[in-house]
């Protein structure tokens, strides 16, 4: 009995402080962890946001082709300039169209025997409403581009296929490839 009474009679347990001390470092815990588990998943939908826009900037064009490319030729030998129309597209960021050393835009010429890169053109951007040349929503930039020895660019001939990538610092890149007439003339609309 007095056995029973030794392993019996020693009856001491946990008391209902000690029961809430560890229950609240369990919640301490675990709500640790729960805020750093929510602030990795809201840093990475931020990056996921960003890495979103950062895409559709690139792809969004900010610029547009409006109208034909016009060609200036010598009768019967060769085109020696396009002249074509360009907008700013609605929403978008004003493009500097600063021609000359300065120019942010590159517009390189190939046909199937040469290539150019970043050849010279002048733009005229009308109807503006200041003296900057920043391409703007509601104006036009009339674009030249000699393609004769200006820039280097031999004998664009009849039945000639050619292109002119225009690339401006953001946005994608405007391609605009043509075949000159089978017979050059002085003013040509190659649609």
């Amino acid at each position: 009995m007095q056995y029973i009474r030794k392993v019996f009679g020693n009856e001491e347990g946990i008391t209902a402080l000690e029961t809430a001390i560890i229950l609240i470092a369990f919640v301490v815990v675990a709500s640790v962890f729960a805020f750093t588990i929510l602030s990795a998943g809201t840093f990475s939908t931020e990056r996921g946001k960003e890495a979103i826009y950062a895409g559709l900037a690139e792809v969004q064009g900010s610029m547009e082709v409006r109208g034909s490319l016009i060609a200036q030729g010598l009768p019967g030998v060769a085109i020696t300039q396009v002249q074509f129309t360009l907008a700013s597209v609605a929403g978008q960021e004003p493009q500097d169209l600063t021609s000359g050393l300065n120019r942010k835009i590159s517009i390189d010429y190939r046909d199937n025997a040469q290539t150019r890169t970043n050849i010279e053109w002048s733009v005229v951007i009308s109807p503006t409403r200041n003296s900057n040349n920043l391409l703007e929503v509601g104006e036009l930039a009339h674009v030249t581009v000699p393609l004769s020895a200006t820039n280097g660019i031999t004998n664009l001939a009849a039945n000639t296929e050619f292109m002119l990538e225009i690339k401006p610092p953001t946005g994608p890149v405007i391609l605009l490839e043509r075949v000159a007439p089978a017979y050059i003339d002085y003013v040509m609309d190659l649609k």
